[in-house]
């Protein structure tokens, strides 16, 4: 209860626990990076950057499309590595685009970041074998559900019959 009296819906959820647990493992991850003396990397930011030395410098919207993330998410991303000075940018082809590209401080790292990469998902493998039921199991069954029937649908449902929506 709030100090009116109402109840906070945000006292149960069940996504926060998830959640919680993602950022509890970035932590872990930030740790390791820490200790190994690189500072102002974020776990965060390892996907872009191992992508972006895989493949070489690319746009922003290419960068989006291959990490299956949102322009306005990855630019923003963009914006923060650039500031800690694991990228820079150059203009693209175009007066909209820009090209990402590592800077050498990033390519310095990127055997260590690629290292960190095999043992966090040799860390997620072993604690899946420990597990009777696999997190990756458990995405593959919820998008499954949500090909059955959508979300969008599922809360526009709940909302149809809820009076403080209506």
């Amino acid at each position: 209860m709030d100090g009116r009296g109402t109840p906070d819906p945000t006292e149960h959820s069940l996504w926060r626990p998830l959640r919680l647990l993602q950022a509890a493992m970035d932590g872990d991850i930030a740790r390791v990076y820490a200790e190994r003396h690189v500072h102002e990397l974020k776990p965060s930011f390892v996907l872009e950057l191992l992508r972006l030395h895989a493949r070489g410098p690319m746009t922003i919207t290419e960068l989006a499309q291959s990490v299956q993330r949102t322009h306005s998410a990855v630019s923003q991303k963009v914006a923060a590595m650039r500031a800690a000075g694991w990228v820079r940018t150059t203009a693209g082809a175009d007066a909209r685009s820009k090209k990402v590209m590592l800077t050498a401080k990033a390519a310095r790292i990127t055997g260590q970041m690629a290292a960190e990469w095999r043992a966090t998902e040799a860390a997620v493998a072993e604690i899946e074998a420990e597990i009777p039921y696999p997190l990756s199991q458990v995405v593959t069954d919820i998008e499954q559900a949500l090909q059955r029937k959508s979300f969008h649908d599922r809360i526009a449902e709940k909302l149809a019959s809820d009076p403080d929506w209506t």
